[in-house]
């Protein structure tokens, strides 16, 4: 279903005030046990991260410290099915997704996970995420490097054995085959439609959510 769609379905259904599927409140989840230290210096990384609608994960990332940049767009297909309309049909095997760029000096890997586990998603819902179904909103690491498949293994082992959820986590942990860019309408999305019934009801609150668990990794705008 495309997100027009639902944003409506949503609108007709809550009135455009009470949310009839609110974004899930923040988990408290520990520091990895397996982490990258800080750099010496400053530099710039990148993460992919999947986890539902992109506009929402793109908005919370865009207020964590250490993050330079954040760009919405699509990984796990090929380049010539990267457009949203045909993303949205769920059979190219791309996710919608967000490519994060950080500085390791600043902020590490494992701690940029930490902020995905606790506030950007529900990392339980298989090929969905609230309102949005579909294999397009997926929950995925793409990773790098092998020190990012290990830090992020190493992590989704760690919160399933504490059972901080309340069901096991379905994240894909996956290499990274290339990240394509959304469309230009969809960067900053939460940014410049606030009032967007979708994005009232289920992203502004994941950047409350950020603010209020996460105080010391939250960076205003």
């Amino acid at each position: 279903m495309f997100r027009s769609a639902i944003v409506a379905l949503v609108f007709l259904c809550c009135g455009g005030i009470v949310a009839c599927n609110e974004s899930r409140a923040a988990v408290a989840v520990p520091n990895p046990a397996m982490d990258a230290p800080l750099a010496k210096s400053k530099g710039n990384q990148t993460a992919v991260l999947a986890g539902g609608c992109f506009w929402g994960v793109q908005a919370v990332f865009e207020h964590v410290k250490g993050v330079t940049a954040v760009r919405a767009g699509y990984s796990g297909g090929s380049a010539d099915t990267a457009q949203y309309e045909t993303v949205s049909t769920g059979t190219t095997g791309h996710a919608e997704s967000v490519e994060i760029t950080y500085d390791p000096s600043r902020i590490s890997y494992g701690q940029l996970l930490k902020v995905y586990f606790s506030v950007a998603h529900d990392p339980t819902e298989l090929n969905r995420q609230g309102p949005d179904d579909g294999t397009q909103y997926r929950s995925a690491i793409f990773y790098a490097n092998d020190e990012q498949k290990r830090i992020a293994q190493a992590y989704i082992a760690q919160l399933d054995q504490a059972k901080v959820f309340s069901g096991p986590i379905v994240i894909q942990v996956v290499p990274l085959r290339a990240f394509y860019a959304a469309e230009a309408y969809h960067q900053d999305y939460a940014v410049h439609h606030p009032n967007n019934p979708y994005i009232r009801i289920n992203d502004l609150p994941k950047v409350e959510h950020l603010k209020q668990q996460l105080p010391e990794l939250y960076v205003g705008k």
